[in-house]
């Protein structure tokens, strides 16, 4: 099936007053306004500089506004490393934060109707007895099952600088507040820059579309055992694609020459981010864990072995 496609293009004013800027390193692209100043990569923190104008992108759909300033995943940073118990005490320290950057990450959203059949096998087991045997029946099936389903706004990730796990891992966004996009949006924000088209997007769409049939389809079997699919025929119809930008702030840190990277969802609040690990704190409490599982397990062999239990 093919999608219909998504975006539109840019408008010669809005065009004007866009700049591009390529990552030295990675080689990542960023789009910012001409009142807004990038010389940093928000993704390796490496320097960037200017391509030039906005050429050739098509024009986002929609647009999910940032809700939450830079104040805010300040805050959520604190928070989330302030209860580590293994984190390196000097990690905590808010001057390890080199920049943080609000970026509007691209997506691809797809809309689709689907249709179709999927045949399991499925068991249905028996248990008796009589004054003699246990018994056992096993039962095998082939069980049909038809459907149909809209499917709205499945999101697929359009940049490939950004992790993937990192942005599923700040989801879900809530779409209902998007809105249709305008250029203001970005004033004092950096966009990235979509490297993945959504035709190369296309067979992900695909694969959730037909996971979420088939799921969907199995809930109906739970009467039954070992539930597989056989065999599948899904048909997806009315395929249409958007193009939309979801806000998130993107944190980088130092420490001890490693780079550490966190993502907040600009809507939500929601961070997340590897870190890094004390080891003389991990042995500490690895050596309290196990002191206490060798206490426990000295007292139940007390217990077994001395006749109690």
């Amino acid at each position: 099936m093919n999608w219909g496609a998504a975006g539109e293009k840019w408008s010669e004013d809005e065009v004007a007053g866009m700049r591009v800027y390529v990552c030295n390193s990675c080689g990542g692209e960023i789009v910012a306004d001409e009142t807004t100043s990038a010389t940093q990569c928000p993704y390796c923190g490496n320097q960037v500089t200017m391509k030039g104008q906005l050429s050739g992108d098509l024009r986002p759909d929609l647009i999910i506004p940032f809700k939450l300033d830079k104040n805010a995943a300040k805050e959520a940073y604190k928070k989330h490393i302030g209860n580590k118990k293994l984190l390196p005490k000097l990690f905590k320290e808010e001057n390890h934060i080199d920049e943080i950057k609000g970026v509007y990450v691209p997506y691809w959203l797809f809309d689709c109707d689907a249709s179709g059949s999927v045949t399991f096998s499925g068991t249905q087991v028996q248990h008796w007895s009589d004054d003699d045997y246990d018994y056992t029946r096993t039962s095998y099936y082939d069980l049909h099952r038809n459907g149909q389903a809209a499917f709205r706004a499945i999101p697929v990730d359009g940049s490939s600088k950004m992790a993937d796990d990192l942005m599923e891992s700040i989801e879900p966004f809530n779409l209902s507040e998007a809105v249709d996009f305008k250029a203001a949006y970005l004033a004092g924000y950096l966009a990235d820059r979509y490297d993945v088209s959504y035709e190369e997007n296309t067979p992900r769409a695909n694969e959730r579309v037909r996971d979420s049939m088939i799921q969907s389809m199995k809930e109906t079997t739970r009467e039954y055992l070992s539930v597989t699919p056989k065999s599948t025929n899904i048909a997806v119809n009315g395929g249409k694609v958007r193009y939309a930008l979801y806000p998130v702030w993107i944190l980088n840190t130092t420490y001890k020459g490693s780079k550490y990277i966190f993502a907040m969802n600009g809507q939500t609040g929601k961070l997340v981010g590897d870190l890094p690990l004390d080891k003389g704190a991990f042995w500490k409490w690895f050596g309290i864990l196990g002191a206490g599982l060798s206490a426990a397990f000295t007292g139940l062999a007390y217990l077994f072995w001395g006749g109690v239990l």
